[in-house]
């Protein structure tokens, strides 16, 4: 299996589908492939999948319950839903959007305009996490795509916040005020952020320095210190490095920012 492809799951009770959208996909990501809902979520819960494809026509959990399963269980509710149907009415397409599905596309589709629904929905993604790691003052929300990851997310915030002086802070003491396991933690937070817990860590120190530094009440040595870097000269190295401009020149520009 090649690992750098991106990991998908395709979920149809039709073989033929299946392997079809296989056939159309496998040369560009990893597949994976389920018959129902019960066998998708089961695949979800040990395997790293980025994005799911799902018809909803199907026997036990049809797609929509499937849809809302996924995007209401924290372990996979940042995973991108592709809802496949041959419902062509409005009120099909408002349940599947109200139940959290990313895209819904009606059968017959050409596979040209799934691939490009896939592609798009992995770039957005990939997009928003560059923009919130780079940009100084964007919320920690702004990557929550379901209800369930933006209280994760606002949880993790306040408690990175609140310890953010703590030199020491890693994703083990994340792990225990999250009353998470550490695995779990580090596979929510890749997940979401594609950082890793001590990536996002030093990217939130950064951030609560920008803010402080916006304020223009302290020097910039002393807002290294309140956001838990050991040197200044380290601080500013890494502010510079995710930002692309020294502390004092974004002091300087504060004005325009």
């Amino acid at each position: 299996m090649n690992t750098n492809k991106t990991a998908i799951l395709l979920v149809d009770d039709n073989d033929e589908i299946l392997d079809f959208l296989e056939d159309d996909l496998g040369d560009k990501y990893t597949i994976f492939k389920a018959f129902d809902g019960r066998e998708a979520l089961k695949v979800l819960s040990e395997e790293p999948i980025q994005l799911v494809v799902s018809d909803v026509m199907m026997p036990e959990i049809d797609g929509f319950e499937f849809c809302k399963i996924v995007k209401s269980n924290f372990e996979y509710s940042h995973v991108p839903v592709i809802l496949l149907t041959a419902k062509n009415t409005l009120q099909s397409k408002i349940e599947g959007l109200e139940l959290g599905a990313d895209a819904y596309i009606e059968k017959p589709f050409s596979p040209e305009y799934l691939q490009v629904q896939i592609a798009n929905l992995l770039s957005n993604r990939n997009k928003i996490r560059e923009y919130f790691a780079k940009s100084p003052l964007v919320n920690i929300r702004t990557m929550a795509y379901s209800r369930a990851d933006e209280s994760f997310l606002e949880k993790l915030n306040v408690v990175i916040r609140e310890n953010i002086s703590n030199i020491n802070l890693d994703v083990e003491h994340l792990a225990s005020y999250m009353n998470m396991s550490r695995p779990t933690l580090y596979r929510k937070i890749k997940a979401i952020s594609n950082l890793t817990p001590n990536e996002l860590i030093n990217v939130t120190r950064l951030k609560k320095a920008a803010e402080l530094l916006q304020e223009g009440k302290y020097k910039i040595y002393e807002i290294s210190d309140m956001v838990g870097y050991s040197s200044q000269t380290h601080f500013g190295r890494n502010f510079s490095k995710q930002f692309g401009m020294s502390p004092s020149e974004y002091i300087a520009k504060k004005g325009d920012i």
